[in-house]
């Protein structure tokens, strides 16, 4: 199984333009072979934070989401709304930053 923890820092005041950028991939994304869980969460101590907590069956299910139509969609629409992401990949292996 393999875990993703993204954490998206949003410009002040986006929070309701990210959410509605974001809502098609999350439908999408949770229909897709290998998603386990696919969650948007908001920062309870810092309101212009969101992460996302995935997991998936495997690393391949993974690559094939980052190439999926929505995701290209997702990463052109959300980008105008961010300050800055960290994604970490977790698997028993390790952990691998993005």
């Amino acid at each position: 199984m393999i875990f993703v923890i993204a954490t998206l820092q949003m410009k002040p005041g986006s929070l309701d333009d990210l959410l509605e950028a974001a809502k098609p991939c999350i439908e999408a994304t949770r229909k897709e072979a290998g998603c386990i869980s696919y969650d948007l969460n908001q920062s309870l101590t810092n309101e212009n934070q969101l992460v996302f907590v995935e997991s998936w069956k495997s690393r391949a299910d993974l690559d094939a989401h980052f190439k999926e139509p929505h995701m290209a969609v997702w990463r052109e629409k959300g980008a105008q709304y961010l300050e800055g992401r960290s994604i970490q990949i977790i698997d028993a292996a390790g952990v691998e930053t993005l």
